[in-house]
């Protein structure tokens, strides 16, 4: 591993923790809705007119294009807000951004990347299916060239957002003949076509994120389709590959900011002979173990990030991040609930700790199955890292 900070990314640090000082939202974050929505879009615009949005996105595509180590500092400070760190822009930002300047036209790009790094639109992945989720190229959704257009019909599931996005990186199947990696078409659909109806999920934290989304004879001009037809699996990966290799950065770093956070709340918190938390020898272990973890997965990042500098794109060893980042996202946050106690069992958003640390909490169960499982992740370490037979 190759990676250091140089003076120039000293100072670009500070240039960051400053203008995050002065310019990161102090208001609570909405928790569902158009509301939600309206706060996520907000943050973007006000980042795209302070010169910050799309740090890694190449500066001929409207991006900062920063270096790596600059991407990291970024993240590194960002991730100290406590913020959400998925919210309504990511797909836009890290998926379907991302895609389209790596394999889409420059008429897409010249439409929907400006707007993506604007804050003007929210996108949403329809990809999961009820039977398609971790083999995804079991799914059935099907579409149909008729003249000019795609006629999409099918149903697509756990769609991040879909009821409040406008375009979606829909992946569907269009020649149920070919084996099924083959056939595939990735394809840019308008979340206002007429035929779709998206219905809610509501989740064990009791909110809706996701979304089912059915497709009746939906119409889509063959003008969107990206990569070209029956290619959408390549496509598709390079989607996936973003996410698994730099998307979810905040979120690993952030885990270093909860330990710590953590380590104060057991410092303040008592047990019921008034002693703090912190006294009792498994807490402190547990504690330290986090910290220790967290300190490792840190090191595979950075290990990451350099192996990535010697690529276009991210390549499979980003599946050791995500699988790392599940387990121990998990065993985090419920150390978290057992250190806030009985309090943890409510979702009363108006004691903002405790529904802080009840959400997180439920959330982190998501963290081994989004993106694909850690089933999954361990197949593409086993075969595409270590080289092991299928």
């Amino acid at each position: 591993m190759q990676l250091a900070f140089s003076k120039e990314d000293s100072d670009f640090r500070d240039e960051v923790r400053t203008w995050l000082a002065e310019h990161a939202p102090r208001q609570r974050r909405p928790r569902s809705g158009t509301a939600m929505r309206d706060f996520d879009l907000a943050w973007q615009k006000l980042q795209w007119e302070g010169g910050w949005a799309g740090i890694a996105w190449p500066v001929e595509y409207g991006g900062r294009g920063l270096s790596l180590t600059q991407q990291l500092v970024w993240h590194e400070e960002y991730a100290k807000l406590g913020m959400k760190p998925i919210d309504c822009r990511f797909v836009g930002l890290s998926h379907a951004g991302p895609t389209l300047i790596s394999r889409a036209g420059p008429e897409h790009q010249a439409f929907h990347l400006p707007r993506i790094l604007r804050g003007e639109v929210v996108w949403c992945q329809g990809f999961s299916e009820p039977e398609a989720g971790s083999d995804l190229a079991s799914l059935r959704t099907r579409g149909v060239v008729d003249g000019d257009e795609l006629v999409v019909t099918g149903q697509k599931i756990w769609t991040s957002f879909a009821d409040l996005a406008d375009w979606q990186e829909l992946l569907v199947r269009t020649n149920p003949e070919a084996p099924k990696h083959k056939g595939l078409t990735w394809v840019i659909c308008d979340m206002h076509s007429p035929g779709i109806d998206v219905r809610p999920i509501h989740s064990l934290d009791g909110h809706a994120d996701f979304a089912e989304v059915f497709y009746d004879d939906v119409r889509i001009p063959l003008a969107n389709v990206v990569g070209g037809i029956d290619n959408g699996w390549g496509v598709a990966m390079s989607t996936l590959s973003f996410e698994r290799g730099t998307a979810f950065t905040v979120n690993q770093v952030q885990l270093s900011t909860t330990v710590e956070r953590l380590i104060v709340l057991a410092r303040e918190h008592a047990d019921g002979r008034g002693r703090p938390l912190l006294d009792d020898e498994e807490i402190r272990r547990a504690l330290a173990r986090a910290r220790a973890d967290v300190a490792a997965l840190r090191a595979l990042t950075y290990l990451g990030i350099s192996r990535n500098a010697q690529a276009a794109t991210p390549g499979p060893e980003g599946s050791m991040m995500k699988l790392q980042y599940a387990d121990l996202s998990q065993r985090i946050h419920r150390l978290a609930v057992e250190i806030v106690g009985p309090r943890s069992i409510g979702l009363d958003e108006a004691d903002e700790e405790t529904s802080y640390w009840t959400d997180r909490y439920l959330l982190s169960f998501g963290d081994s199955i989004g993106g694909g499982t850690s089933e999954i992740q361990r197949n593409i370490i086993a075969e595409r890292v270590l080289g092991l037979p299928r």
